[in-house]
């Protein structure tokens, strides 16, 4: 049931992603079905999360051009670019520091994956905007102590990101927000 509360969001920023494209790309430019959402989060500086609390399960997406979250797109050229990509995995790797998740709420990561060309077995990234999209399942012993979460920490790991469109779902229903490093908390 988890995962069919994060299509809801999906489709709004499907919606929002399509009038998006329509205003940032010139007539009659074509893309593929499913990409006006990557299209819409491919403004250096934004990253995408969405979040579903449900119960004792928390789903969280995140979506960011490599730029925010690496300094570059291109392929890892040497071992300075290389270094800085195993640094963001590590870091991506840590959910629950980099999302500021409340220890009192006693989450513990269930699954977790790391998806876009600079994670791949070859690491090319041939696009010439690459994404880099992380999707976590936390379980909590404690949900009522989730009260929300403080992306201070994201923030600070990344400041290439300057905003993060939200898309939320929890106890009190369906939220949209704006954060930045100025306004880095969120409630459920």
């Amino acid at each position: 049931m988890p995962r069919l509360l994060l299509a809801l969001p999906l489709a709004l920023l499907t919606t929002f992603a399509q009038a998006e494209d329509a205003h940032h790309h010139s007539p009659g430019r074509h893309h593929e079905p499913g990409q006006e959402a990557a299209l819409a989060a491919h403004e250096h500086g934004s990253a995408l999360l969405n979040l579903a609390l449900d119960g004792d399960v928390l789903e969280i997406e995140f979506a960011s051009p490599a730029m925010n979250l690496l300094g570059f797109e291109h392929a890892a050229r040497g071992d300075e670019d290389r270094t800085r990509v195993e640094a963001t995995r590590a870091r991506l790797e840590q959910p629950l520091d980099l999302f500021g998740v409340p220890a009192a709420a006693g989450c513990q990561v269930r699954e977790h994956s790391l998806h876009g060309a600079h994670f791949e077995a070859t690491g090319t990234a041939r696009q010439e905007h690459s994404e880099i999209e992380a999707r976590y399942r936390l379980q909590c012993s404690t949900p009522d102590a989730l009260q929300g979460l403080n992306l201070a920490a994201l923030f600070g790991t990344f400041p290439a990101t300057q905003k993060i469109q939200v898309q939320l779902i929890g106890p009190r229903g369906q939220q949209g927000l704006e954060l930045s490093p100025e306004r880095s908390g969120l409630t459920f």
